[in-house]
């Protein structure tokens, strides 16, 4: 990721990953065709739904992914595998096929929004990555969403780098927070790589270095008059930032026909301060200046912020969005689903005593079902291939309550996967950074309901079925059943 090293990030992997395509080359079945689904179980913070971001990252990963003579040697030296399988490796590209959901996609627990068919060494070894770059992104990206819906319109940008976990996390956790809707991002390698817009005001060194606070103002007003914008609590916000602020904008930048164009608070009682703040500047003239708010900023902190009258213009958001502090831990899985057999993918189940673990088997189309407003009701997992006719009403099944007789009618579908890598190689041009952030918004503003959006006790999206999907899934998973009890 970084532009400056020469990591082989087709290493970045499980180590099991090698052990099992190991075993598979050497017991035949390395060219066995199978399927993986990717989903996950939960949303984050109580949540009503996430959103799908690291698509494209994964994309290029499996296109460029290769094993060089020295990944080769690596794994030689660690003495248990076989020297037909190193030579495997050694020529090794994807060439598996990649089904999912477009970026941005608002996605729902237990629906697959990824499904890899490739032959069976193929798709194990790219499991790693695929989670890594899924279970970071699609955090980052849901929980700036939250933070951006807390600051209601406000301006929002990304703070976070020092606080990341790595320069990575820093430069991707920026790119899927943009794609969640803050307006920029601090982050310079960010900006370079993604286009992404990047803001930053002064630094408590700048002040502390000058010989007085308003020394250290002047002298950043000189340097910086169109974009003029002081940090305001290195010492004492209200009897020493605000005044020698006003008086930087009334004797350097408004004699030279400039404004001063925002304060930013670090520190202390924030909705307070600012409305203080907001006073002193009123008072002075200088009422279209911003005020921005900076320090361990959240969804919470902001909407108790906002319900006290703060006077905040604009967020700084860091730790908390760019680790997405109050749960860091997103939990996308990779399941196999179906195996090829005699030309024909037949289904695979995992089943387990918590029913929340029992996955959905086969291949299988999920669409996103639309009244006639051009709400989301439902999604629906269905067979692959299989006829949804909504032109009349069309029966389902919920599968949390499946004795009841349900019906879609007056309704509309959207077939959500779509074909993005085929023999290892891209279908399409991906769309811009924007594209995908518009899509988030588009969604959110006008398919999604604000019932599900709620911060408590969102509304839960139902995942419902298809009678024949429905169907093959309970045969399934009763013959599974018998043949574990003898």
């Amino acid at each position: 990721m970084t532009q400056f090293d020469k990591r082989n990030i087709s290493m970045m992997m499980d180590f099991y990953e090698m052990t099992m395509a190991n075993g598979y080359f050497e017991t035949g079945g390395e060219k066995a065709r199978v399927a993986f689904d990717v989903f996950y179980r939960r949303n984050p913070d109580g949540g009503g739904f996430s959103i799908f971001a690291g698509l494209a990252q994964i994309i290029d990963y499996v296109e460029n992914m290769h094993f060089s003579a020295e990944d080769v040697e690596y794994f030689r030296a660690q003495n248990i595998f076989s020297e037909g399988f190193l030579n495997y490796i050694a020529n090794f590209k994807f060439h598996g096929d990649i089904y999912a959901f477009p970026e941005g996609t608002i996605m729902y627990p237990n629906e697959p929004f990824m499904t890899v068919i490739a032959d069976l060494i193929d798709a194990q070894l790219i499991e790693t990555a695929i989670l890594t770059q899924v279970n970071h992104q699609s955090l980052i990206a849901t929980k700036a969403r939250r933070i951006v819906r807390a600051a209601e319109g406000r301006f929002v940008s990304d703070f976070g780098a020092r606080r990341a976990h790595n320069m990575d996390a820093a430069t991707l956790g920026a790119r899927a927070a943009f794609i969640g809707g803050v307006n920029g991002t601090a982050t310079v390698s960010a900006g370079q790589t993604f286009g992404i817009p990047v803001n930053g005001t002064m630094a408590h060194s700048w002040v502390m270095y000058f010989r007085d606070e308003f020394e250290a103002f002047r002298r950043y007003a000189e340097v910086y008059p169109k974009n003029t914008t002081l940090l305001i609590d290195t010492y004492d916000v209200i009897h020493s930032g605000v005044p020698n602020a006003i008086r930087v904008a009334k004797e350097v930048l408004e004699p030279a026909g400039n404004r001063l164009r925002g304060v930013r608070i670090d520190s202390g009682d924030l909705a307070y301060l600012s409305k203080r703040v907001r006073k002193m500047l009123d008072d002075a003239g200088l009422n279209d200046c911003k005020i921005i708010v900076s320090n361990s900023l959240d969804e919470f902190t902001i909407t108790s912020l906002l319900s006290q009258g703060a006077a905040i213009d604009s967020f700084g958001v860091g730790e908390r969005l760019i680790t997405a502090k109050s749960e860091p831990v997103f939990g996308a899985v990779y399941k196999i689903v179906a195996v090829e057999e005699g030309g024909t993918f037949t289904p695979r189940i995992k089943v387990s005593e918590n029913v929340e673990k029992i996955t959905n088997p086969g291949l299988k189309d999920v669409y996103r079902i639309y009244d006639a407003d051009g709400h989301a009701v439902a999604d629906m997992l269905a067979l692959i291939g299989e006829k949804i006719d909504l032109s009349q009403p069309f029966r389902y099944i919920d599968p949390v309550k499946p004795w009841k007789q349900r019906a879609f009618a007056n309704c509309t579908a959207r077939k959500l996967f779509r074909l993005y890598v085929k023999d290892g190689r891209r279908t399409e041009n991906l769309p811009t950074l924007n594209e995908i952030r518009e899509y988030v918004r588009q969604q959110l503003d006008n398919e999604i309901w604000q019932e599900e959006q709620r911060f408590e006790n969102p509304h839960r999206h139902y995942l419902d079925m298809s009678p024949n999907y429905y169907e093959m899934k309970m045969n399934l998973l009763y013959k599974t059943r018998s043949q574990m009890n003898g």
